[in-house]
Protein backbone atom coordinates (compact mmCIF):
# COMPACT_ATOMS: atom_id res chain seq x y z
CA UNK A 1 0.00 0.00 0.00
CA UNK A 2 2.52 2.57 0.71
CA UNK A 3 4.73 1.31 -2.26
CA UNK A 4 1.29 1.97 -4.08
CA UNK A 5 0.58 5.61 -1.93
CA UNK A 6 4.26 6.62 -3.25
CA UNK A 7 4.04 5.55 -6.90
CA UNK A 8 0.44 7.56 -7.12
CA UNK A 9 2.26 11.04 -5.12
CA UNK A 10 4.64 10.88 -7.44
CA UNK A 11 2.70 10.19 -10.52
CA UNK A 12 0.39 13.32 -10.08
CA UNK A 13 3.83 15.41 -9.54
CA UNK A 14 4.78 14.58 -12.62
CA UNK A 15 1.69 15.39 -14.36
CA UNK A 16 1.65 18.63 -13.08
CA UNK A 17 4.95 19.23 -13.60
CA UNK A 18 6.24 17.76 -16.72
CA UNK A 19 2.35 17.98 -18.72
CA UNK A 20 0.08 20.70 -20.04
CA UNK A 21 -3.30 18.72 -20.71
CA UNK A 22 -4.30 19.53 -16.93
CA UNK A 23 -5.41 22.49 -15.23
CA UNK A 24 -3.04 21.83 -12.84
CA UNK A 25 -0.14 21.18 -15.15
CA UNK A 26 -1.02 24.70 -16.96
CA UNK A 27 -1.21 26.70 -13.79
CA UNK A 28 2.13 25.42 -13.06
CA UNK A 29 3.94 26.27 -16.22
CA UNK A 30 1.87 29.24 -16.82
CA UNK A 31 3.49 30.49 -13.19
CA UNK A 32 6.67 29.29 -13.98
CA UNK A 33 6.85 31.33 -17.27
CA UNK A 34 5.87 34.12 -15.49
CA UNK A 35 8.50 33.76 -12.76
CA UNK A 36 10.88 33.50 -15.16
CA UNK A 37 10.00 36.92 -17.04
CA UNK A 38 9.89 38.41 -13.69
CA UNK A 39 13.51 36.99 -13.16
CA UNK A 40 14.76 38.36 -16.51
CA UNK A 41 13.28 42.15 -15.98
CA UNK A 42 14.61 42.03 -12.44
CA UNK A 43 18.31 41.21 -14.32
CA UNK A 44 17.39 43.94 -16.95
CA UNK A 45 16.35 46.41 -13.95
CA UNK A 46 19.47 45.35 -11.71
CA UNK A 47 21.63 46.21 -15.34
CA UNK A 48 20.54 49.93 -14.99
CA UNK A 49 22.54 51.80 -12.12
CA UNK A 50 20.60 54.66 -11.30
CA UNK A 51 17.30 52.12 -10.55
CA UNK A 52 20.04 49.17 -9.17
CA UNK A 53 21.19 52.29 -6.95
CA UNK A 54 18.15 52.87 -5.38
CA UNK A 55 15.95 49.43 -5.54
CA UNK A 56 19.17 46.98 -4.94
CA UNK A 57 17.61 45.85 -1.85
CA UNK A 58 14.36 44.64 -3.24
CA UNK A 59 15.82 43.16 -6.50
CA UNK A 60 18.25 41.08 -4.80
CA UNK A 61 15.59 39.86 -2.32
CA UNK A 62 12.92 39.40 -5.29
CA UNK A 63 15.75 37.31 -7.52
CA UNK A 64 16.51 35.15 -4.22
CA UNK A 65 12.88 34.33 -3.28
CA UNK A 66 13.30 33.22 -7.54
CA UNK A 67 15.87 31.52 -7.50
CA UNK A 68 14.74 29.52 -4.53
CA UNK A 69 11.87 29.11 -6.44
CA UNK A 70 13.40 27.37 -8.93
CA UNK A 71 15.80 25.30 -6.70
CA UNK A 72 13.06 23.48 -5.61
CA UNK A 73 11.21 22.94 -8.65
CA UNK A 74 14.14 21.67 -9.59
CA UNK A 75 14.30 19.05 -7.24
CA UNK A 76 10.85 18.38 -7.78
CA UNK A 77 11.59 17.80 -11.23
CA UNK A 78 14.63 15.26 -10.67
CA UNK A 79 12.30 13.18 -7.88
CA UNK A 80 9.30 13.24 -10.09
CA UNK A 81 10.70 10.95 -12.21
CA UNK A 82 12.38 7.52 -12.92
CA UNK A 83 15.46 8.20 -14.36
CA UNK A 84 16.69 11.28 -12.29
CA UNK A 85 19.80 11.09 -14.28
CA UNK A 86 18.13 11.20 -17.56
CA UNK A 87 16.10 14.60 -16.88
CA UNK A 88 19.83 16.16 -15.67
CA UNK A 89 21.75 15.61 -18.88
CA UNK A 90 18.52 16.14 -20.95
CA UNK A 91 18.68 19.89 -22.47
CA UNK A 92 15.87 21.24 -20.64
CA UNK A 93 17.75 19.82 -17.34
CA UNK A 94 20.67 21.76 -18.18
CA UNK A 95 19.24 24.49 -18.83
CA UNK A 96 17.16 24.49 -15.80
CA UNK A 97 20.49 24.05 -14.06
CA UNK A 98 22.26 26.60 -15.14
CA UNK A 99 19.36 29.20 -14.90
CA UNK A 100 19.09 28.27 -11.05
CA UNK A 101 23.16 28.11 -10.07
CA UNK A 102 24.52 31.65 -11.21
CA UNK A 103 22.67 33.32 -7.79
CA UNK A 104 24.27 30.94 -5.53
CA UNK A 105 27.68 31.51 -7.79
CA UNK A 106 27.44 35.00 -6.95
CA UNK A 107 27.57 34.40 -3.66
CA UNK A 108 31.35 33.67 -4.45
CA UNK A 109 32.31 34.99 -7.12
CA UNK A 110 30.88 38.93 -8.35
CA UNK A 111 29.40 39.51 -11.88
CA UNK A 112 28.09 36.27 -12.46
CA UNK A 113 24.19 37.73 -11.87
CA UNK A 114 24.00 38.69 -15.18
CA UNK A 115 23.75 34.95 -16.24
CA UNK A 116 20.58 34.70 -14.91
CA UNK A 117 19.33 35.65 -18.11
CA UNK A 118 19.71 32.15 -18.89
CA UNK A 119 16.64 31.64 -18.08
CA UNK A 120 15.25 33.52 -21.12
CA UNK A 121 15.72 29.92 -22.66
CA UNK A 122 13.03 28.20 -20.45
CA UNK A 123 11.07 30.43 -21.99
CA UNK A 124 11.22 27.35 -24.89
CA UNK A 125 8.30 25.27 -22.85
CA UNK A 126 5.59 28.04 -24.28
CA UNK A 127 5.23 25.25 -26.56
CA UNK A 128 4.06 23.19 -24.49
CA UNK A 129 1.84 25.64 -23.06
CA UNK A 130 0.17 26.92 -25.91
CA UNK A 131 0.51 23.14 -27.58
CA UNK A 132 2.40 25.15 -30.61
CA UNK A 133 4.53 21.75 -31.03
CA UNK A 134 1.60 20.11 -33.61
CA UNK A 135 2.54 23.09 -35.46
CA UNK A 136 6.40 22.68 -36.01
CA UNK A 137 5.59 20.18 -38.62
CA UNK A 138 4.94 22.96 -41.00
CA UNK A 139 8.50 24.03 -39.95
CA UNK A 140 10.27 21.08 -41.89
CA UNK A 141 9.45 22.00 -45.52
CA UNK A 142 11.06 26.02 -44.58
CA UNK A 143 13.85 23.70 -43.08
CA UNK A 144 14.14 21.40 -46.59
CA UNK A 145 14.27 24.29 -48.21
CA UNK A 146 16.76 25.98 -46.42
CA UNK A 147 19.09 23.00 -46.49
CA UNK A 148 18.05 22.28 -50.80
CA UNK A 149 19.37 25.86 -51.45
CA UNK A 150 22.56 25.76 -49.09
CA UNK A 151 25.01 24.97 -51.99
CA UNK A 152 23.53 27.80 -54.47
CA UNK A 153 23.63 30.18 -51.06
CA UNK A 154 27.00 29.16 -50.72
CA UNK A 155 28.13 30.13 -53.91
CA UNK A 156 26.07 33.33 -54.04
CA UNK A 157 27.97 34.09 -50.59
CA UNK A 158 30.94 33.33 -52.64
CA UNK A 159 30.41 36.16 -55.46
CA UNK A 160 29.54 38.36 -52.65
CA UNK A 161 32.62 38.01 -50.91
CA UNK A 162 35.10 38.17 -54.41
CA UNK A 163 33.00 41.70 -55.64
CA UNK A 164 33.37 43.13 -51.75
CA UNK A 165 37.35 42.37 -51.50
CA UNK A 166 37.29 43.79 -55.50
CA UNK A 167 35.66 46.96 -54.79
CA UNK A 168 37.20 47.71 -51.59
CA UNK A 169 40.61 47.36 -53.23
CA UNK A 170 39.45 49.80 -55.75
CA UNK A 171 37.92 52.32 -52.75
CA UNK A 172 41.22 52.12 -51.15
CA UNK A 173 43.26 52.94 -54.37
CA UNK A 174 40.45 55.75 -55.27
CA UNK A 175 40.50 57.60 -51.52
CA UNK A 176 43.39 56.30 -49.90
CA UNK A 177 44.49 57.07 -46.12
CA UNK A 178 43.54 60.51 -45.49
CA UNK A 179 39.46 59.31 -46.05
CA UNK A 180 39.54 56.78 -44.05
CA UNK A 181 40.21 53.79 -46.23
CA UNK A 182 43.75 53.13 -44.27
CA UNK A 183 43.90 49.60 -45.50
CA UNK A 184 42.36 47.07 -47.98
CA UNK A 185 41.18 45.10 -44.73
CA UNK A 186 38.95 48.30 -43.74
CA UNK A 187 38.20 49.21 -47.40
CA UNK A 188 36.44 45.40 -47.43
CA UNK A 189 34.98 46.41 -44.39
CA UNK A 190 33.57 49.40 -45.49
CA UNK A 191 31.96 47.62 -48.43
CA UNK A 192 30.40 45.09 -47.16
CA UNK A 193 28.33 47.40 -44.30
CA UNK A 194 27.30 49.52 -48.21
CA UNK A 195 26.80 46.59 -49.72
CA UNK A 196 24.11 45.31 -47.08
CA UNK A 197 23.11 48.34 -46.92
CA UNK A 198 23.77 48.43 -43.02
CA UNK A 199 25.58 51.93 -43.61
CA UNK A 200 27.23 52.43 -40.28
CA UNK A 201 28.56 55.91 -41.48
CA UNK A 202 31.89 55.39 -39.74
CA UNK A 203 33.56 55.52 -43.30
CA UNK A 204 32.69 57.39 -46.08
CA UNK A 205 34.19 58.20 -49.57
CA UNK A 206 35.06 61.94 -50.03
CA UNK A 207 35.95 62.16 -53.90
CA UNK A 208 33.37 62.27 -56.71
CA UNK A 209 34.60 59.15 -58.07
CA UNK A 210 34.37 57.35 -54.85
CA UNK A 211 31.04 58.63 -53.95
CA UNK A 212 29.93 57.25 -57.39
CA UNK A 213 31.37 53.89 -57.21
CA UNK A 214 29.81 53.85 -53.53
CA UNK A 215 26.72 55.03 -55.35
CA UNK A 216 26.66 51.53 -57.70
CA UNK A 217 27.27 49.33 -54.26
CA UNK A 218 24.43 50.54 -52.71
CA UNK A 219 22.01 49.96 -55.58
CA UNK A 220 23.84 46.30 -55.62
CA UNK A 221 23.10 46.02 -52.41
CA UNK A 222 19.51 45.72 -53.07
CA UNK A 223 20.01 43.23 -55.63
CA UNK A 224 21.88 41.46 -53.70
CA UNK A 225 19.43 41.00 -51.05
CA UNK A 226 16.63 39.65 -53.33
CA UNK A 227 18.85 36.54 -54.28
CA UNK A 228 19.06 34.26 -51.51
CA UNK A 229 15.18 35.09 -50.85
CA UNK A 230 14.08 33.79 -54.28
CA UNK A 231 16.48 30.51 -53.81
CA UNK A 232 14.91 29.66 -50.52
CA UNK A 233 11.54 30.73 -51.90
CA UNK A 234 11.95 28.34 -54.80
CA UNK A 235 13.00 25.57 -52.78
CA UNK A 236 9.54 26.04 -50.60
CA UNK A 237 7.31 26.12 -53.34
CA UNK A 238 8.91 23.03 -54.56
CA UNK A 239 8.42 22.07 -51.49
CA UNK A 240 5.04 22.73 -51.12
CA UNK A 241 4.55 21.29 -54.61
CA UNK A 242 5.17 17.98 -53.15
CA UNK A 243 2.99 18.11 -49.94
CA UNK A 244 0.36 18.62 -52.04
CA UNK A 245 0.92 15.75 -53.67
CA UNK A 246 -0.18 13.20 -50.87
CA UNK A 247 -3.08 11.05 -51.41
CA UNK A 248 -6.45 12.45 -49.63
CA UNK A 249 -6.10 9.20 -47.37
CA UNK A 250 -2.49 10.19 -45.86
CA UNK A 251 -4.12 13.52 -45.53
CA UNK A 252 -6.82 12.08 -43.60
CA UNK A 253 -4.23 10.09 -41.17
CA UNK A 254 -2.53 12.88 -40.48
CA UNK A 255 -5.62 14.93 -39.32
CA UNK A 256 -5.91 12.03 -36.72
CA UNK A 257 -2.70 12.20 -36.01
CA UNK A 258 -3.24 14.83 -32.56
CA UNK A 259 -0.07 15.32 -30.77
CA UNK A 260 -0.18 15.90 -26.74
CA UNK A 261 2.09 17.26 -24.01
CA UNK A 262 1.93 13.84 -21.81
CA UNK A 263 5.80 13.26 -21.14
CA UNK A 264 6.49 9.72 -19.80
CA UNK A 265 8.01 9.15 -16.42
CA UNK A 266 10.74 6.87 -17.56
CA UNK A 267 12.89 8.09 -20.69
CA UNK A 268 10.73 11.94 -20.96
CA UNK A 269 9.71 11.32 -24.16
CA UNK A 270 6.69 13.87 -24.90
CA UNK A 271 4.67 14.38 -28.58
CA UNK A 272 2.28 10.95 -28.27
CA UNK A 273 -0.62 10.53 -29.60
CA UNK A 274 -4.13 11.57 -27.81
CA UNK A 275 -5.31 8.40 -26.30
CA UNK A 276 -1.90 6.68 -25.89
CA UNK A 277 -1.57 4.64 -23.08
CA UNK A 278 1.96 3.63 -23.50
CA UNK A 279 5.07 5.34 -24.51
CA UNK A 280 5.75 5.03 -28.13
CA UNK A 281 9.45 5.03 -27.43
CA UNK A 282 10.20 2.98 -24.37
CA UNK A 283 6.49 1.44 -24.04
CA UNK A 284 5.97 2.43 -19.88
CA UNK A 285 2.11 3.70 -19.44
CA UNK A 286 1.40 7.05 -19.34
CA UNK A 287 -1.43 7.46 -17.25
CA UNK A 288 -0.72 7.44 -13.82
CA UNK A 289 -3.32 5.79 -11.59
Amino acid sequence: MESENKRSWKGKLHEIIYEADTPAGKLFDVVLLIAILASILLVMLESINSFDAKYHTFLNVSEWVITILFTIEYILRIISVNKPFKYITSFYGVIDLLSTIPKYISLFLGGTQALIALRALRLLRVFRILKLARYLGASNQLTSAIKASRAKIAVFLFAVIIAATIFGTIMYMVEGEENGFTNIPKSVYWCIVTLTTVGFGDIAPQTPLGQFIATLIMILGYGIIAVPTGIVSAEYTKASDTDSKISDEEHEHLKTVVLNTQCCVNCLTEKHQDNAEFCHKCGCKLHHD
